[in-house]
């Protein structure tokens, strides 16, 4: 029996038989769904550029949502939208090529794309976890609380209804008999005036006295009537108060507000030994002292004499800094989240070179001169920095570190332990890890010092942290 051919050819997957969705430009290799989360979660590929097959794909028959009968072809860059013909006529702006806008756009999303699949992919199973478990609890938690808030609610209704019931049949009831002895005092001073009348007309004088006497008498002697609304009938019973009810509507708490957050326990796991994945040799560095990070291709490295910004790919002639400290063998330049190169001047200054090195600013002044900045860390969980000082007299040998937020002004000072000793000498080199632990690299003994962020750890937070020396 012939099998019909058919012109079209299935990609596979180049690490097992599934189909091809993704395909990673960096190996290059086929990927289904299945072995390209795999792929980005890998510590060796997580910097690879895994696309969909169809981000290769751009539609040139797509059609104008303003236009119907016309489809898009250009790409508006004032206006950030696609344009098609009869849209050019109307707009005389700048107009580009629709795959090489695509291209340009996911250019500068670079650095987002890949913090997404090596972060975000990363926590989102574990996120995923504890949000399953948080809505079936809160499911059974409010499952009670609406049954106890519905028995309450009728107990409510009944008495609201026992109120208004009180209301129709004796309060009403109440004022309408204040309203017929009301008539009735009316038609009795009606009654008693026309005696008076009849007296004065045909009752001899002496008489009359004693009668308008006995009038008056009986005038004064008729009992007053005074209406009084007892409001306490529509009171609350001691068995439902609105106490009672504000309680039960207050039972739901919320214990715990801010971003939802992976703990740290459920992500820490012993690692493996090391493995080589890329090196670089440079040519124009004496000793490489320092490094940071800029992106996944770029980093800034220090010697004794010299701060340079290394392409991993080759690209040459790129800037250098001349004015940093010469001096100093230890961590004296960082980068922020925002690309930014922080290091230590000459002068001891702290400054900041932005991301197209056209502007450098004093972030931290020195204002202190009998402490000089050793090194410095920006901390991506806190986004603060991080300075290791020591004292201008050498022979002191203490050191501290400080803590400086965004905008550069002084929030926390490490320098002493809780039995009031000095924790370093003089620091060197300083990092931060996401549980708020401050590792600092310290020169004499205790070669390093591991601060302990007390919350963590179970301590009271008493202005101090708990101290581990690794020598």
């Amino acid at each position: 029996m012939e099998t019909a051919s058919s012109p079209h050819r299935v990609h596979q997957c180049s690490k097992c038989p599934g189909d091809t969705e993704y395909y990673c430009v960096s190996c290059p290799c086929d990927l289904c769904p299945q072995c390209k989360e795999k792929h980005v979660k890998d510590l060796q590929t997580i910097d690879h550029d895994v696309v969909s097959h169809h981000d290769n794909y751009i539609p040139t028959q797509e059609i104008c949502v303003r236009h119907p009968s016309h489809v898009y072809i250009t790409y508006c860059e004032p206006c950030q939208v696609p344009a098609c013909d009869h849209c050019r006529k109307d707009i005389k702006h700048t107009q580009i090529d629709v795959e090489t806008a695509y291209k340009t756009k996911r250019q500068q999303h670079r650095e987002t794309i890949h913090t997404i699949r090596s972060e975000a992919l990363f926590y989102r199973p574990v996120l995923l976890t504890d949000i399953k478990a948080d809505v079936k609890t809160c499911h059974t938690e409010f499952f009670l609380l609406q049954s106890e808030m519905l028995t309450k609610a009728q107990t409510l209704r009944d008495l609201i209804d026992y109120v208004l019931y009180d209301l129709l049949n004796n309060v009403l009831g109440y004022f309408d008999f204040k309203h017929r002895c009301k008539n009735q005092k009316i038609e009795m001073i009606r009654y008693i005036a026309r005696l008076r009348r009849y007296e004065h007309r045909y009752v001899q004088p002496a008489f009359t006295f004693s009668a308008l006497q006995f009038l008056s008498t009986i005038k004064t002697a008729l009992p007053q009537m005074y209406v009084t609304v007892h409001t306490s009938q529509l009171s609350m019973t001691e068995s439902l108060n609105k106490k009672d009810v504000m309680e039960s509507l207050s039972a739901i708490q919320i214990t715990e507000r801010g971003n939802r957050r992976v703990g740290n326990q459920r992500l820490l796991k012993l690692t493996s030994g090391a493995e080589l994945h890329q090196s670089l040799t440079l040519t124009d560095v004496d000793r490489c002292y320092h490094i940071s990070r800029v992106t996944s291709d770029r980093v800034w490295v220090c010697d004794e004499n010299k701060l340079m910004l290394i392409d991993t790919t080759g690209v040459p002639d790129l800037p250098r800094v001349e004015d940093s400290w010469s001096g100093l063998y230890g961590g004296i330049h960082t980068v922020n989240s925002e690309s930014e190169l922080i290091y230590i001047r000459r002068n001891y200054n702290i400054s900041k070179l932005s991301k197209d090195m056209k502007t450098n600013t004093t972030f931290i002044e020195r204002t202190d001169y009998t402490w000089e900045p050793q090194c410095v860390y920006w901390s991506p969980s806190t986004g603060d920095l991080l300075v290791g000082m020591c004292m201008s007299n050498y022979d002191t040998e203490t050191g501290k570190v400080t803590r400086y937020n965004q905008s550069g002004q002084l929030t926390q000072t490490i320098q002493n332990n809780n039995t009031k000793r000095g924790l370093y000498s003089s620091p060197i080199y300083i990092t931060e890890n996401n549980n708020g632990d401050v590792v600092v690299s310290n020169i004499g003994p205790g070669a390093v010092v591991i601060n302990t962020h007390p919350v963590l750890m179970g301590t009271p937070d008493t202005g101090h942290l708990v101290k581990t020396q690794l020598t």
